[in-house]
């Protein structure tokens, strides 16, 4: 009969666990992500369209603008000249920095695609980090990439990133209030990226609102703006009606820019706010700026027609990153 044999490795008797594997020493990571803003990560967050803006993320055109030989097939209006353009972005960083804004660069260390300039599509920051956005053309597939590098480098969390067949554009999507955000589905965000951008905001305890686009309409941020807690700017041709019901649902006084051509032709409603009732706003929109200060809005102007030639203005220009939240309202 074949003998059997055993084998049987034998650990050393402690009574000392390793902190490695759970024992003294071992520091358990007890506070969520939101609490380790500031501390791990750089100070951040939006959780509305109005309070006093902190910081933003720019990119002012470069090379690339200089092989655009179809300015159609890039997307824009109008071939922009580079020079004027960049003198024109230089003076919009410098009135963000006399607002009090810290201005962050792209900085990209390759050629980077013809639309970068737009960095406000490309993210979507919340009070936990930002929602990376996935451009809906093939002309502007990648452009994700440069922003994700810059904000790894800035110390700034990305909590998602649409993917799969979903598009996102992060100009689809506005803060009503810390609690709400509306997700417009268009031409720029398909059904499947406005779900997924739903979903991770539902993570963080924030409705969102679905509202549709009409026919033409690049996003949901050139349709209105929200400048206090308690003020919009709407087009009215444009602006979706659940927008209009929304906002004044919540107390909201909802106002009509006056002059559709100024909107059209001179992107009046495409502007930042830098704090209550204070933005910043492309130049020569007479009859828009005096609506506005009717409202008690103080507006800084800057001139940025070169740069409207690639089809956007100074929202779309703006990757805003951080916002006072809270009882801040200054």
């Amino acid at each position: 009969m074949a003998e059997r044999w055993t084998t049987r490795k034998e650990y050393p008797v402690t009574d000392r666990i390793e902190a490695a594997y759970g024992g003294a020493g071992w520091s358990p990571r007890t506070q969520s992500s939101r609490e380790e803003i500031g501390r791990i990560w750089r100070t951040l967050g939006v959780d509305t369209e109005w309070r006093r803006l902190r910081a933003v993320l720019l990119h002012c055109p470069g090379p690339e603008w200089e092989a655009i030989a179809d300015p159609n097939l890039a997307q824009m209006l109008e071939r922009p000249e580079l020079a004027a353009s960049r003198a024109e972005h230089r003076a919009l960083a410098e009135a963000y920095r006399a607002c009090g804004v810290t201005v962050n660069m792209m900085e990209p260390e390759v050629v980077p695609p013809p639309n970068l300039l737009f960095v406000a599509d490309l993210l979507f920051s919340t009070p936990e980090g930002v929602i990376l956005g996935r451009p809906a053309s093939t002309v502007r597939a990648g452009e994700e990439c440069f922003v994700a590098r810059r904000l790894a480098h800035l110390g700034i969390p990305v909590v998602g990133m649409v993917h799969g067949t979903g598009v996102f554009e992060g100009a689809d999507a506005m803060w009503v209030d810390p609690e709400t955000v509306l997700v417009a589905s268009g031409l720029r965000t398909n059904d499947e990226g406005a779900a997924q951008v739903t979903r991770i905001l539902r993570e963080m305890g924030v409705e969102t609102v679905p509202v549709g686009l009409p026919f033409g309409a690049m996003h949901l941020m050139g349709t209105f703006r929200i400048v206090d807690r308690d003020l919009a700017f709407t087009w009215a041709n444009r602006v979706p009606f659940r927008v209009v019901e929304v906002l004044r649902a919540r107390g909201f006084e909802v106002r009509f820019m006056p002059d559709e051509a100024e909107v059209i032709d001179g992107s009046a409603l495409n502007i930042v706010v830098v704090g209550p009732r204070r933005i910043v706003m492309p130049a020569g929109c007479p009859v828009s700026q005096a609506c506005y200060e009717e409202s008690g809005v103080s507006c800084t102007t800057v001139e940025v027609g070169e740069l409207m030639k690639a089809a956007g203005s100074i929202g779309c220009m703006t990757g805003v990153l951080e916002r006072d939240r809270g009882c801040a309202t200054g």
